[in-house]
């Protein structure tokens, strides 16, 4: 019992890293649990995506508060506004993308800074987030 929520656990946190600025492989974390055979799939999928989409809104948070003390408007040089660009001119459903990698990141952090709204914006990152797993568990199982 004990090594079963040690391991649920280990996914959330790794899914949680995995989806701020530090990298991680929660990718992998989840390949070798499907692979243990030991946990059902449809939870180890449920808690990727729970962790990964809390660390996204995390990363959604400190753009938030970016946007208090440092204005999107020529803050950044042109060349360096790539995912401020995107989500101007595509919309929130581009954080549906949040689970990218190098991109997804800038994506959740410029969706704050940009003051998208936080329930949107979650739903739209809960929906990538969830997507990517259940794929990759249906690739594994």
């Amino acid at each position: 019992m004990l090594e079963t929520l040690t391991g649920i656990w280990t996914l959330f946190l790794s899914a949680f890293i995995s989806s701020t600025i530090a990298p991680g492989g929660s990718e992998a974390v989840l390949a070798y649990m499907i692979s243990a055979k030991h946990y059902q799939i449809e939870l180890l999928v449920i808690v990727a995506t729970i962790g990964n989409t809390l660390g996204a809104m995390t990363t959604w948070g400190l753009g938030r508060l970016t946007a208090k003390k440092f204005p999107v408007a020529g803050l950044l040089p042109e060349k360096r506004q790539k995912a401020l660009n995107i989500l101007k001119t595509r919309g929130l459903w581009v954080l549906l993308f949040s689970w990218l990698p190098l991109i997804g990141d800038a994506l959740c952090f410029a969706g704050g800074w940009l003051k998208c709204p936080w329930l949107p914006a979650s739903l739209l990152i809960l929906a990538g987030k969830f997507g990517r797993y259940a794929l990759i568990a249906w690739m594994l199982a």
